[in-house]
C-alpha cells in the first residue's frame, strides 16, 4: 500500500508545481496587457496624426484657393490694362500729329487772308500766284493727313462744327439757322475737331 501511494504523489503534480503554472500563466497575462494598452495608444496616435494631417490638407486646400483667386484677379486686372492700352494707342495713332496741325491752321489762315487782298499790277499778281501754290500745297498736306476744312458756309448752323459769332436777318431765299458768312475757316482730324468755323448766321 505504500508503494502505490508514493507511485501516486509521483504522479499527481504538487501544490508547488500548481504555484509555479499559475505564477507562469499570470507572468503570461502581465505580459500580454502591455502589448494591447500599447495597441491602443499607437491606434490613437495614428488617429491624431490623420487628423492633424486633415486639418493641414484643409489649409493647404484653402491656400491654394487662395492663391488662384489672387492669380484670376490680377489676370484679370492685366487684360483690362491690356485692353486700355490698345485703345488709348489706337486713340493716338488715329489722331497722331493733331498738336503739329493746330499750330499750321494760323499759317493757312494767313495765306487765305493774303489771296484775299486785291492786287492791280503784274508784280502782285505774280506774288499772289506764289501764295496761291503755298497755300494749295499746305491744304494737300494737310488732307493727306485726314486734315480738313468744315464745310459751313450755306450749311445749318450745327453748334459741335461752328462757332457763331454773330446773328443777322434772314435775307432773300436765306433759310433760318444757316451759316451766311464764314470769318475764320474751322478744321476737323478725322471726325475730331480741331477748331471749329467761327460764322454767321441767318435768323
Amino acid at each position: 500500500m505504500a508503494e502505490k501511494q508514493t507511485d501516486e504523489s509521483k504522479n499527481s503534480p504538487t501544490s508547488a508545481t500548481k504555484e509555479a503554472v499559475k505564477a507562469e500563466a499570470t507572468a503570461d497575462e502581465s505580459k500580454t496587457a502591455p502589448k494591447k494598452e500599447t495597441k491602443k495608444a499607437e491606434k490613437k496616435d495614428s488617429k491624431k496624426k490623420v487628423e492633424t494631417l486633415n486639418q493641414e490638407i484643409a489649409k493647404l486646400k484653402q491656400q491654394v484657393d487662395a492663391g488662384q483667386d489672387q492669380y484670376l484677379r490680377a489676370e484679370a486686372e492685366i487684360q483690362n490694362m491690356t485692353t486700355r492700352f490698345k485703345k488709348e494707342q489706337a486713340q493716338i495713332m488715329k489722331y497722331d500729329g493733331q498738336s503739329l496741325a493746330k499750330g499750321i491752321l494760323p499759317v493757312m489762315d494767313n495765306l487765305k487772308r493774303a489771296l484775299e487782298i486785291e492786287v492791280h499790277d503784274e508784280s502782285g499778281e505774280q506774288l499772289k500766284k506764289g501764295i496761291q501754290m503755298v497755300h494749295d500745297h499746305l491744304k494737300e498736306a494737310l488732307t493727306s493727313n485726314s486734315v480738313t476744312e468744315i464745310d459751313a458756309l450755306g450749311q445749318k448752323f450745327d453748334p459741335t462744327l461752328h462757332q457763331a459769332v454773330q446773328s443777322v436777318a434772314v435775307q432773300g431765299d436765306q433759310k433760318p439757322d444757316t451759316v451766311v458768312q464764314v470769318l475764320q475757316a474751322g478744321y476737323q482730324l478725322k471726325d475730331r475737331v480741331l477748331r471749329p468755323a467761327m460764322v454767321v448766321v441767318a435768323q
